[in-house]
């Protein structure tokens, strides 16, 4: 905890500082331009991996990076996207995946979660994910998390149009969706090209999106 409360000091006698008139900005008024779906993994920083600076982003992050489907009960997550899209206007989403996921890893290789129940809960939202990935076949256990990892971002893609608010910003063509997986090792991003259901190189397809496609596949 003592270096965490340092970090805050050394924030607070240095980087705020640098940054008093962003600040003075956002104090009373936010307007990012996008919202940022990720994994609560401690190894993916959205702002850090996007380089943008306090108010570009509005971000959620929970485990799995999962977004239920739109019900009768909206829980914290359908809350904070019905706001990002109704109310802030965001013209993009991104559900951003990433490897060596937990979440993932524990649904691709069947571990029991019995001691953690409310885990073993959340992760049903990744049930479609689970049952097209199972349905194929994986050269090795890696192949299969890798692969587990890009169907759920497809599958949370297709549980966010479920959601009014991103379906009415969907018909009016000021939302664009975007599916991502992070690698931690190298850095690189791929990017769901929902034109062809297939996840490319954000780096050399920079203008990669999630369109809408008849079929995706994780391939």
């Amino acid at each position: 905890m003592k270096d965490i409360i340092d970090g805050f000091l050394r924030f607070q006698r240095e980087a705020f500082p640098a940054r008093a008139g962003l600040f003075r900005e956002l104090a009373n008024h936010q307007a990012p331009r996008a919202l940022f779906i990720s994994c609560s993994d401690s190894r993916l920083v959205p702002e850090l991996v996007t380089q943008r600076e306090p108010g570009d982003l509005f971000v959620i992050r929970n485990a799995g990076n999962i977004v239920p489907c739109y019900g009768p009960e909206p829980g914290g997550v359908s809350a904070s996207v019905e706001y990002a899209v109704a109310a802030l206007k965001v013209s993009d989403i991104v559900i951003c995946g990433h490897s060596d996921c937990g979440a993932m890893t524990a649904i691709a290789s069947c571990a029991c979660l019995d001691h953690m129940p409310a885990v073993r809960h959340w992760l049903r939202y990744a049930d479609s994910a689970r049952v097209v990935n199972e349905a194929r076949h994986h050269p090795s256990a890696a192949e299969r998390v890798q692969a587990m990892v890009r169907e759920n971002v497809i599958a949370q893609l297709a549980n966010l149009k479920t959601h009014p608010s991103v379906r009415l910003a969907l018909e009016e063509g000021r939302l664009t969706l975007h599916g991502w997986v992070y690698d931690i090792e190298s850095g690189a991003i791929d990017a769901l090209d929902g034109m062809t259901g297939r996840f490319v190189s954000l780096a050399t397809h920079p203008y990669t999106s999630a369109k809408p496609a008849a079929h995706a596949s994780a391939a």
